[in-house]
C-alpha cells in the first residue's frame, strides 16, 4: 500500500529521512506547490491531492503544517490512515502564538518581504517554527518563496477544523510549536522538539511500524 507524505511549512523531506518506514510499503512524496495569487485554500488542497491515486487503499502521513494538509485532503480523497507527526488535530489545539496572529491579523498585515531569505527576520520565523535550539535548521528549510511563505502562515493563523478522533497524532513533548498541553495525542516523543522525526527517529520508525502493520 501506497503511503502518501507530505513534509512540514517550507520544509523539504530530508526532515524525514531517518524515518525507516515499514519495507512493504511504497513511500510516495506529495511537493509543496507554489499557491497562485489569492489562491483559495481549498483549490491549493485539490491541486496538492491530485498526486494521490484512489484506485487503490492508501495511507496519508504529514508533519507540521503537512499534517494539516494531509487531513484536509483526507476529506477529498479518504485514506485507510491519517497519521500526523508535530501537528494538530483541530484549531482548538493552537498555540497561543498562532491564536495571536490569527486575531491580529499579523499574517496578513506582513509584508512579503519580511519572508525574504536575505532578511534575517525570515531566519527568525524558521528558528521559531521548528527548533530555536538547532543553529543548521534553514538545512531543512528549503521551499524559500516569500509568497509560499506569507500565504502559509496566513493559512495556518487562519485554520479552522472539527478534530477527526480517527487521525492518529504523534507529538513531541517539548515542541514549542504545537505544544503538547492543547493536545491529546496517541503517541508522545520524550524530549522530542518540534524536529522530533529527525531528532528521535528510531521512536517513530518503531511507532509507525506498528501503526503502519
Amino acid at each position: 500500500m501506497k503511503i502518501y507524505v507530505v513534509s512540514g511549512l517550507g520544509a523539504d523531506f530530508k526532515v524525514l529521512e531517518k524515518i525507516k518506514f515499514p519495507e512493504h510499503h511504497e513511500i510516495v512524496f506529495i511537493d509543496w506547490l507554489i499557491p497562485d495569487q489569492n489562491e483559495d485554500f481549498s483549490q491549493y488542497i485539490k491541486r496538492m491531492s491530485e498526486k494521490i491515486d484512489v484506485s487503490e487503499p492508501f495511507y496519508l502521513l504529514g508533519y507540521s503544517f503537512g499534517g494539516i494538509m494531509v487531513q484536509e485532503i483526507n476529506k477529498l480523497k479518504p485514506a485507510q490512515k491519517v497519521v500526523i507527526l508535530g501537528s494538530i488535530k483541530s484549531d482548538k489545539e493552537k498555540s497561543r502564538l498562532i491564536k495571536t496572529g490569527q486575531i491580529t491579523r499579523i499574517p496578513k498585515i506582513l509584508p512579503i518581504t519580511f519572508f525574504n531569505e536575505r532578511t534575517t527576520n525570515m531566519y527568525s520565523v524558521v528558528r521559531k517554527f521548528f527548533d530555536p535550539r538547532n543553529p543548521k535548521v534553514l538545512q531543512y528549510f528549503r521551499v524559500r518563496d516569500p509568497y509560499y511563505l506569507k500565504w502559509s502562515i496566513e493559512k495556518i493563523s487562519d485554520w479552522k477544523f472539527e478534530e477527526n478522533p480517527d487521525v492518529i497524532q504523534i507529538l513531541g513533548d517539548r515542541d514549542i510549536v504545537f505544544p503538547i498541553k492543547n493536545s491529546r495525542p496517541n503517541y508522545i516523543i520524550k524530549g522530542g522538539t518540534h524536529l522530533f522525526p529527525l531528532m528521535k527517529f528510531k521512536e517513530v520508525s518503531t511507532i509507525l511500524g506498528g501503526v503502519f502493520d
